[in-house]
């Protein structure tokens, strides 16, 4: 249509690049002032009231032909309301047809230019100068300037024509029209241009806000990798020395003839040494971006537990549906916990419970122990783990409830399972260089 110019293959716009680098973020649609009323929002009334304009002059002229009668003679009659019909129906087909074919568009604004030429040669007071120059206010509004200015070439030639032909002074009248219809011509243009320049700046505003989004998320990675690399130096060498240490002492306790509980102690300590080890590799790979644990790797939680001495039982109910990754974290995280402070505070005699329950739009998790004498052997604690859990299943949008039970402690996670279905995580770690793992 005459006020939406087409794009073509030469005049595509060469700052309109979209970033490659890092990961993919969709950009927004409309740039910051478009939410409170700024530059896109008053482009977008003035579009519409351009082409409301356009609408109520094809009733004007429409309503003027009638109003101004036809003309005496039977095939004069005739031939203005051909001419009348033919040029406002090629100008409706401009409006209507959007994205037209720039061919398309240009014989529309031709045709509706002649037809409005003819018209003046048969009536010159009538509304054939009117649709000369809503001609060509589409032709430099709408179309790029070789093919607009050929058409416009084309209408002043017979508009000049139609006013010489029946003019007294032919030379002013040819002046005069070509003066208005010019004047239109270079209005439009100059909307356009000024059109155009909007477009063009609210792209580079979109692409400005994509780059710095893709700017921050890649700072956001670089300093989780740095974390990652800081947390395998500092837990996974330190953990591994411990447990080379307890093998030492494991094996000087054998050859010492020493209390074989306390060699029975040390093996379940570099056992815990090791488990420590796993763990912190998994948090490693969380902060590079890898999958997170959840509540599938939980058998392989409960196994490691029952190895270090405690005994653990495990009652999946319902369906196991996915869920999303910082949730399955959540629940993964909680059970962990929580068999961790039975470890330490449950005693001698202790038996643990956990009951996973999958219901329609939610997953409860359960961790009860029961039995045990409650003799604290010692054991440092940091006093922040169910606290944690509590703020990190809030974030995630479920709900952590702890407590005594008549002989125990209890500890109970309820995570909402999404109606949707969960999107595939992005692996940022392909934006990165791989580095080796020791």
């Amino acid at each position: 249509m005459p006020f939406e110019r087409p794009a073509t293959s030469a005049e595509e716009d060469p700052h309109d690049r979209r970033t490659t680098r890092g990961p993919a973020r969709p950009m927004k649609a409309h740039p910051e002032g478009a939410r409170d009323g700024g530059p896109s929002v008053a482009a977008s009334h003035l579009h519409r009231l351009v082409r409301l304009a356009a609408w109520i002059t094809t009733g004007a002229v429409a309503i003027a032909t009638v109003a101004a009668g036809l003309p005496a003679g039977s095939a004069a009659a005739a031939a203005t309301v051909a001419l009348t019909v033919a040029g406002l129906a090629l100008w409706c087909l401009a409006l209507v047809r959007r994205g037209a074919p720039v061919p398309v568009l240009t014989a529309a604004m031709a045709g509706t230019g002649l037809a409005g030429a003819a018209l003046d040669a048969l009536r010159p007071p009538g509304p054939g100068i009117v649709m000369i120059c809503m001609a060509m206010a589409g032709l430099g509004f709408g179309l790029p300037r070789r093919p607009g200015l050929a058409a416009a070439a084309v209408i002043l030639v017979a508009a000049g024509w139609a006013e010489a032909r029946g003019s007294a002074n032919p030379v002013g009248a040819v002046l005069g029209v070509a003066a208005a219809a010019g004047f239109m011509y270079l209005a439009a243009a100059f909307a356009a241009v000024s059109r155009d320049a909007h477009s063009h700046s609210q792209a580079l505003l979109e692409q400005e806000a994509a780059t710095r989004a893709a700017r921050e998320e890649a700072a956001v990675l670089g300093e989780r990798g740095r974390l990652a690399r800081e947390l395998h130096d500092v837990l996974a060498h330190t953990l591994s020395g411990l447990a080379v240490q307890l093998e030492g002492a494991r094996l000087l306790a054998e050859r010492t003839g020493a209390d074989p509980r306390l060699a029975e102690q040390v093996t379940n300590a570099q056992r815990l040494a090791r488990d420590g080890m796993v763990n912190a590799k998994r948090a490693v790979a969380a902060l590079r971006g890898e999958a997170l644990p959840g509540p599938a790797q939980l058998p392989a939680l409960i196994e490691q537990t029952r190895l270090s001495g405690l005994p653990v039982t495990l009652a999946v109910a319902g369906e196991p549906r996915p869920l999303p990754s910082e949730s399955g974290l959540a629940v993964y995280r909680a059970v962990q916990e929580a068999l961790t402070n039975a470890a330490k505070h449950a005693g001698r005699g202790a038996a643990v419970a956990v009951a996973l329950t999958w219901a329609d739009g939610t997953l409860t998790a359960q961790v009860t122990d029961s039995g045990g004498d409650r003799v604290v052997p010692g054991l440092p604690s940091g006093g922040y783990g169910l606290a944690g859990l509590a703020e990190r299943a809030a974030l995630a949008g479920g709900r952590l409830d702890a407590g005594p039970t008549a002989d125990g402690w209890q500890v109970t996670l309820t995570m909402p399972i999404p109606t949707t279905p969960i999107p595939a995580a992005p692996d940022p770690a392909r934006a990165h260089t791989q580095e080796a793992h020791s």
